[in-house]
């Protein structure tokens, strides 16, 4: 017998997505940062792919516990929202019912249109109609915490691979500036990628992604450059 399988919803689909987008771009910004800070300091290939290294699995560990985190909490509050208006439901009916047509009145629609939208549509599920024009979530669409921290747990040390491949393997006359290419390049992909995902403008984006890495590693660079021996 097969076991069907439950298929993720868009908002599911989009959150795990975002996950993966920002956890890959953290993991190049962070991992960039440490190694180009560490090759301020000294030179030594050893000491800056362990420093990496370290900085990879610590940085795909604290991502991944912050997305389970982050979205149980968030899962935590929409539970409590749903409880909460279930018994504002139960106790006050009428009072939730004039909320909802008050709100539809004030988008523009005539008061008999709008009473008559809210009776229909708090027949048909009064607790998802209710949530919906109070709380601003659909509780139907729920998103994974194990899945968003999975998402960040693989992207993470996928984009951190870039730089420290970079600093690792390059010649050491061009290692840091081959590395800060190869991160700009990179932050422009994840900052394009991000702004898609999230419908905004591409180019700004891109900009401060890029601008944020670039500070990033100047700043590494220059406290690493004061431990210089």
């Amino acid at each position: 017998m097969q076991i069907a399988k439950k298929k993720q919803s868009l908002a599911e689909k989009i959150n795990v997505m975002r996950a993966s987008v920002m956890g890959a771009n953290d993991g190049i910004i962070s991992v960039a940062g440490i190694v180009i800070g560490v090759a301020g300091a000294t030179n030594n290939s050893y000491a800056i792919f362990l420093a990496g290294i370290a900085g990879m699995l610590a940085g795909t560990i604290s991502m991944a516990m912050g997305e389970w985190v982050s979205v149980s909490t968030q899962r935590d509050s929409e539970r409590r929202a749903v409880e909460k208006e279930s018994m504002a439901l139960d106790g006050h009916y009428d009072e939730e019912f004039k909320f909802i047509k008050n709100k539809y009145q004030d988008t523009g629609i005539p008061a008999a249109l709008a009473e008559k939208a809210t009776k229909e549509m708090m027949a048909g599920d009064a607790i998802d109609t209710a949530v919906r024009e109070r709380y601003g979530f659909n509780p139907k669409e729920k998103t994974s915490a194990i899945a968003a921290a999975l998402a960040s747990m693989i992207s993470f040390p996928t984009g951190s691979i870039l730089p420290l491949v970079s600093i690792t393997f390059f010649p050491a006359h061009i290692k840091i500036i081959a590395t800060v290419v190869a991160v700009v390049i990179a932050l422009i992909i994840t900052g394009y990628s991000a702004a898609a995902l999230g419908n905004a403008n591409k180019t700004k984006a891109v900009f401060r992604n890029v601008v944020s890495g670039l500070l990033t590693m100047l700043v590494t660079f220059l406290i690493g450059s004061l431990f210089a021996h």
